[in-house]
């Protein structure tokens, strides 16, 4: 029953040194500023300021609005029929940071003194960037510099600063130079096509001006027709500063102030910059932008730094109600805690913008949205900032009608399309087998479209915005799918790209399939429930559309013929209808060296010869679209896909996250978790310098709450599910559902459910019905877990053995010829090496082996080198015997015939029957399979398969038996019970492991069953 509770579970133990509010960085090597200029940077949704030093020296230190971009032409060789013609690149605009320094007449060249101390720091409940520096010149003068900066979150076109000079042992004159640097010049485009842009055009310093009570610059851009003023006014709060000299510079305005400085004694300014600029194509009416800039450093001004930094603090206290997190290990909650902040003061508060790639902190992706904002950053903002979600949903509609232009430029004679990577809703890419190539960002908007509802109760959005949204973009499915006769009348996609751009133009990929029927089936639904609900309102929009009955019937058929085929032999879906078909990456292409990404290695055509993902796919519309789908099935998919992953996309490791958590392996879980959390404080992918990764960053939202948290939506409702990772004693997050407020509390003891705010509120957790009125609270036990492998879904049938390691012990025979083989071609055989090329085929043992070799080695020399260590291999078996079984091997051959089960053997050493004759066992296996008859080593699936084919049983209907990490992962994703033999967390995926085949007691482990509904044992979506 539910109990009137509002205190916290548990109290958080103390943070000690790491303060989950505030992060800290001390380090003086300026190789690393470039990266911390991005982790320091603020924010209000138009305006983010990188967080350079104000003493200069920064040459990556930009300012940006999410609003002022510049178009230029995108040059073709060759132009066909349909490609984006320009592209639209978000230039830096007058940078207003820079405060020089001179003591008497020399100029304060940081890079030149000692740094004696050293701290900059991210305030996240204050919203305020701070930083201070004992700093020693040449000539011994020291001084304390203390900067502190935020973008103000009320006032959109606002930076505001206080600036402090302290005097350690210097007297004498110093001198502030503060100054609008409208010169900064975007980063040209190189060798990563991530960063840098060909601009033709730009943003120019049209006009300037600067006199005692303020300064300002006009800029205006090219093409795209954009018009800023940048003002600045400061106010001495320390010292007898005066102010001197104002002027202009071929590079902006300075206005200087001067004074004296003794040791002890200290002068101290505040300096505001404002913003105010025109919409696009509006350059020319720019006369009220001098009066806009003017009337924002008036309210600044009024109100003063700590009046502004207080009202600061009230705003983000606001948010951080909402967010309601909390966690035991305080580095971890500082960094979930830093990444929402960065979400938060990146994304648009109107329908102007959205959330780019790289929000308001560098020029990565040229401050391009994508349909990453839709599929991650939304979800993780919806249910604690609602307003922010609407309003990217907003700039959807607000761009609808280029949707419709681009519809129509990609041949489409109705609906929408929206562009791939775009900022004026244009499409940007130019190069179209990953660009406009993945229409799934129709189905990404769709599906936020329905997200935020579910989340917000919104009808007044689904009205006026976002079923027109749903109708014209589900329209486009129409035209690029069909009914296929090939198939039993499926609805087919094909020439499509999937979130994995390693794989392009490809029919049926299944998350487009999959995200597509979703969409399909959400907009013929809101088609119902409006013409029930509100029929003037629907026949008004279906009027305007040209929205007839047929069509909306149309798309209820497509979705419920949607084409989503599993693949026979592996028990999974297929990425798509020709991903599988494809041998998987070579060992040399993958370069585990360095955190470049195959796409900056490879030409595009190698890459897509591969079955190779750069990120999440099919594991991603597991996550959004999964909930028919069983855990089984999705493990499945997990422990297949999770091989052929490369993760150079950082939105990659969340969805795996999420998945390994769902799926039950919570070891995997709290890893991606900790990719996703840390991808720009750690710098995992070595361009954090760009910008920071939004994407990933809301992926950590993800990963605590749908992964932890178990959170999905089902029919409208929150539906939890939490589980307590290991290295956690206790963790709290807050959801924002339909007006309320519920907080959700996790330890070792259970869940703690409280209603914060609101009248009721109905909710599931572990999939059964829960309800709490106002005020009051709920303590759940936590939901078991997933199995960590797949148990039988069916009666036990057969069990498959592996052969070295778990009958006998061949394994140092194996070593010995591989040792004898390196010794004799100068190959290092070191400690591990063995462990290394267990449950490995022989040719893939070598490639191991050689890895380390001085030169490359032809095949013909390879096939001679693996004869030569089979020989070696061969001639020790023919003196071996039956004294070889391990303990108990034979007894546990021999009881699973007694019980009727059939015995097969999955080994891959092409000797196994040879080895099995010696051993004298060769006639108690019913069927063998050895390396000579497939054409994949472990961990693929394949020998397992094939071995269950073979006996004439289905794959859930059998246990394989193996010791090796490898030969596990090929029982799990053949769809098999697993049993390890030897170390606990050597074998961790195993659903038992054994320290003998000895232990093994298969009169338990035939009742093994795997608990799923009806819907869940079907792996048909």
């Amino acid at each position: 029953m539910p109990i009137s509770a509002t205190a916290p579970l548990a109290e958080i133990p103390s943070a000690g040194k790491c303060d989950p509010w505030v992060l800290r960085r001390q380090g003086t090597d300026p190789s690393a500023f470039a990266q911390e200029e991005s982790l320091f940077a603020v924010a209000n949704g138009a305006l983010g300021v990188r967080g350079g030093l104000e003493e200069g020296g920064n040459h990556s230190q930009r300012s940006f609005i999410a609003g002022i971009w510049e178009r230029s032409p995108i040059h073709y060789h060759e132009r066909f029929s349909g490609f984006a013609r320009h592209t639209d690149t978000r230039v830096p605009v007058a940078d207003g940071t820079a405060i020089r320094l001179r003591l008497g007449d020399t100029l304060v060249d940081l890079s030149q003194g000692q740094w004696l101390d050293f701290t900059r720091e991210l305030d996240m409940r204050r919203g305020v960037f701070r930083r201070t520096l004992r700093w020693r010149s040449a000539s011994g003068q020291t001084l304390d510099i203390i900067a502190e900066r935020l973008a103000a979150l009320d006032e959109p076109g606002l930076l505001a600063m206080r600036y402090q000079v302290i005097s350690v042992d210097y007297q004498g004159p110093i001198t502030l130079e503060s100054s609008i640097d409208a010169g900064k010049a975007p980063v040209e485009q190189g060798d990563d096509p991530r960063i840098g842009a060909q601009i033709e055009g730009g943003l120019h310093l049209v006009d300037a001006h600067a006199d005692e009570r303020s300064a300002w610059v006009m800029q205006r851009t090219t093409h795209s027709d954009i018009s800023l003023v940048c003002a600045q006014r400061h106010r001495v709060i320390e010292g007898d500063l005066a102010i001197g000299a104002c002027k202009s510079t071929p590079r902006g305005v300075v206005q200087v102030f001067s004074g004296t400085l003794a040791p002890g004694q200290g002068v101290s300014i505040e300096k505001n910059v404002g913003y105010a600029w025109t919409d696009p194509g509006h350059g020319s009416a720019a006369e009220r932008l001098h009066a806009l800039a003017e009337a924002v450093l008036d309210r600044a001004g009024a109100m003063g730094f700590p009046a502004l930094l207080v009202q600061q603090t009230g705003t983000l206290e606001r948010f951080w109600n909402e967010v309601d997190l909390g966690c035991d290990d305080a580095l971890v909650e500082q960094s979930l805690r830093f990444n929402l902040f960065h979400l938060y003061q990146s994304s648009g508060r109107d329908s102007s913008g959205s959330t780019a790639a790289k929000g308001l902190t560098g020029e990565g992706y040229e401050g391009h949205y994508f349909w990453d904002t839709e599929v991650f950053m939304l979800p993780a903002l919806a249910p604690v900032a609602p307003e922010i979600a609407r309003n990217m949903l907003a700039y959807r509609y607000r761009t609808l009608d280029r949707a419709r232009a681009h519809a129509r430029e990609m041949d489409h004679a109705s609906g929408a399309l929206y562009a791939w990577r775009t900022i004026s809703g244009d499409e940007c890419s130019s190069y179209f087998p990953s660009g406009s190539a993945q229409y799934h960002i129709n189905a990404a908007v769709a599906w936020a479209v329905r997200h935020y509802w579910d989340v917000s109760g919104d009808d007044g959005f689904m009205l006026d915005e976002g079923a027109e949204i749903l109708f014209e973009t589900a329209r486009v499915w129409r035209d690029v799918g069909h009914f296929s006769d090939r198939h039993d009348g499926a609805f087919c996609i094909h020439e499509v790209t999937g979130p994995d751009e390693y794989s392009a133009l490809v029919n049926n990929n299944f998350y487009t399939n999959r995200m597509a029927q979703r969409h399909l089936a959400d907009a013929a639904g809101t088609a119902r429930w409006m013409a029930q609900a509100h029929p003037e309102r629907f026949d008004a929009l279906a009027a305007r559309l040209c929205l007839t009955d047929f069509e909306v019937a149309q798309w209820r058929q497509a979705a419920a013929m949607m084409y989503l085929p599993t693949d026979a032999a592996l028990d999974i879906y297929p990425q798509d209808d020709g991903f599988l078909d494809k041998p998987r990456l070579p060992a040399n292409f993958q370069d585990h060296t360095n955190k470049q990404p195959l796409l900056l290695r490879l030409h595009p055509l190698t890459i897509y010869r591969y079955q190779v993902c750069k990120q999440a796919d099919a594991l991603l519309a597991l996550m959004l679209a999964g909930e028919h789908v069983g855990v089984a099935a999705k493990r499945r998919n997990f422990d297949y896909y999770e091989g052929v992953t490369v993760h150079d996309s950082t939105l990659s490791a969340s969805t795996f996250a999420v998945m390994a958590a769902e799926v039950g392996h919570a070891d995997k879980a709290y890893d991606y978790f900790l990719d996703t959390l840390r991808v720009d404080l750690d710098d995992l992918h070595g361009n954090a310098a760009h910008g920071v990764h939004m994407a990933a960053m809301a992926g950590s939202q993800l990963a605590l709450t749908w992964g932890f948290g178990g959170l999905r939506v089902r029919h409208g409702k929150p539906w939890l599910a939490p589980q307590l990772p290991k290295a956690w004693n206790y963790y709290r997050f807050g959801l924002h559902w339909q007006g309320c407020h519920l907080r959700v509390e996790v330890d070792a003891t259970g869940v703690l459910y409280t209603l914060t705010r609101g009248e009721h509120l109905a909710f599931a957790h572990g999939g059964v019905p829960q309800t709490l009125q106002a005020g009051q609270s709920v303590r759940l036990a936590l939901p078991a877990l997933p199995a960590p492998a797949p148990a039988l879904a069916r009666p036990l049938k057969a069990v498959i053995f592996d052969l070295d390691g778990v009958i006998a012990d061949t394994a140092v025979v194996h070593d010995a010829a591989w040792k004898r083989l390196a010794g004799e071609i100068g190959v290092s055989f070191g400690e591990g090496m063995g462990e290394r090329l267990k449950g490995v085929d022989r040719m893939g043992s070598l490639d191991i082996l050689l890895e380390n070799a001085g030169r490359a080695f032809s095949m013909e020399e390879k096939f001679a080198l693996a004869e030569r260590k089979n020989d070696y291999y061969k001639a020790q078996v023919q003196v071996m015997g039956p004294h070889d079984l391990l303990p108990g091997a034979r007894q546990a051959i021999e009881a699973a015939r007694r019980q009727g089960l059939k015995v097969g053997l999955a080994s891959a050493s092409r000797n196994a029957p040879l080895l099995l004759d010696r051993l004298g066992i060769a006639k108690l296996f019913d069927h063998v399979v050895d390396a000579g008859l497939i054409g994949h080593s472990k961990p693929h699936p394949e020998i397992f398969l094939s071995a269950a084919n073979a006996l004439g049983v289905d794959p859930q209907e059998c246990l394989g038996v193996e010791d090796a990490a490898a030969g596990i992962a090929s029982i799990l994703a053949a769809g098999m019970a697993a049993v390890g033999i030897g170390q606990p967390h050597v074998l961790a995926d195993a659903h038992v492991v054994l320290s003998s085949v000895a232990e093994l007691d298969l009169s338990f482990i035939k009742h093994i069953r795997r608990e799923e509904s009806a819907t869940s044992a079907s792996p048909a979506i």
